[in-house]
């Protein structure tokens, strides 16, 4: 589904009316406010339930100058624009004033990315600026990758929903931190570290600590109200899967035999269906950790985390 140009003009003039709208990207739907008005931005902290240090991200339409939102912009920031803008990457550079701090946490940071959909970047380039979006969900829950995950989640609280179909990526873009001598990836995402890798000619950090530096790197996160539990292998799944069925518990075992891309697609809705078929425990067994199945195991073991689950169950 495409929105039509009106209702993505509609849509654009709530922005700059300081209302929020939820719009599809290639990773997740964004819920946006304007990036220049606090009050607007304050109303998605409150619609989210995010803490309000919890930085969000500014997406940008492409063309815009990166120095108009950045200070002091490295040559890595701009190699990796080149190569990877429009794209699920973000990069964390020192905040321009221009961009209202209550977007960035009262951080002197900022993460910017170029989104690679059409229908956000035709909703950016009507809006003339930046708009500020998480995910478009409750905070700590499942990321939307469709218009009706939004509704499901955030209801009335959004004032507009962009249909745009689902998300092709279906994670969270790659957050990579370029305000350090040493780049790293503060949230493995649409990117492969490779990939950045490639283009800077140079290793990259990984799993940067600190408390919530960039969106996604709380422990608990992406969390389904049914327990998530990892296991290494089949074998390992299906005995736990057994002893929890055993114990009464309403049981699924995902172990999709599918790379890692297809994965990415398809993580979030396997996870929201968890939760429509009213499952207590959601039985793992994840990809293998390289290119985009990094980004996977990652989400998958923070929603372990954020349900209650387990991230390494015990064999036997």
């Amino acid at each position: 589904m495409t929105p039509t140009p009106a209702e993505v003009a509609h849509a654009a003039e709530v922005l700059r009316a300081g209302g929020l709208v939820a719009f599809p990207t290639e990773t997740v739907y964004g819920l946006g406010a304007h990036a220049g008005q606090p009050a607007a931005l304050a109303r998605v902290f409150a619609v989210k339930g995010r803490p309000p240090d919890h930085p969000l991200i500014v997406h940008l339409a492409p063309g815009l100058d990166l120095d108009d939102w950045a200070l002091d912009v490295p040559p890595a920031a701009r190699a990796l624009a080149a190569a990877c803008w429009p794209g699920p990457l973000t990069m964390v550079l020192r905040r321009h004033p221009r961009v209202d701090p209550v977007a960035t946490g009262g951080r002197d940071t900022v993460g910017l990315r170029v989104p690679a959909h059409p229908v956000a970047q035709d909703l950016l380039a009507r809006v003339g600026g930046g708009v500020a979006a998480p995910s478009a969900n409750r905070f700590g829950r499942v990321s939307p990758t469709t218009a009706a995950h939004v509704r499901a989640d955030l209801g009335e609280d959004v004032d507009v929903v962009l249909d745009g179909g689902p998300c092709a990526v279906g994670v969270e873009s790659t957050i990579v931190d370029l305000t350090v001598e040493d780049p790293v990836v503060l949230r493995h995402g649409g990117v492969p570290v490779e990939v950045l890798e490639a283009v800077l000619g140079r290793p990259v950090g990984r799993h940067a600590a600190g408390p919530a530096r960039a969106p996604g790197m709380l422990a608990a996160h992406y969390a389904p109200s049914a327990r998530v539990v990892l296991c290494a292998d089949a074998d390992q799944a299906a005995a736990r899967a057994g002893r929890e069925r055993a114990a009464g518990q309403r049981v699924r075992v995902l172990d999709p035999r599918v790379d890692a891309t297809a994965w990415a697609h398809a993580l979030y809705g396997w996870l929201r269906d968890a939760d429509v078929a009213d499952l207590d425990v959601l039985v793992v067994v994840p990809p293998p950790e390289e290119g985009l199945g990094v980004a996977v195991a990652d989400r998958l073991r923070r929603a372990a985390v954020g349900s209650g689950g387990e991230v390494s169950p015990p064999t036997g």
